[in-house]
């Protein structure tokens, strides 16, 4: 049983000659091309959609460029470090 289904598309003229002759460089069927290309647009639009994130996020805190992404991860090291000191010395005492 086939679990494909056909789908039809208009191109202009000018691109269904390049998308044929990629397919034939390709050695790939039409429908192999055009579903590669699909695939490739979910790709870009879902690292679009994180990259969005990413950026609101880093507006939320404060970061503008890659000196506060590299500040940022300094402060959380040096806070992590000094969390530890103060857990071991809190060891050491009991």
């Amino acid at each position: 049983m086939r679990n494909t289904k056909v789908l039809s598309i208009t191109l202009p003229s000018p691109m269904l000659q390049k998308a044929k002759k990629l397919a034939r460089q390709e050695n790939r069927t039409m429908s192999e091309l055009v579903r590669e290309a699909l695939r490739q647009y979910q790709r870009q639009k879902r690292w679009e959609s994180i990259a969005a994130f990413a950026q609101a996020s880093a507006e939320k805190i404060g970061v503008r460029n890659e000196e506060d992404v590299v500040q940022a991860i300094h402060d959380f090291r040096r806070e992590k470090r000094l969390r530890q000191g103060s857990a071991n010395r809190s060891k050491r005492m009991a």
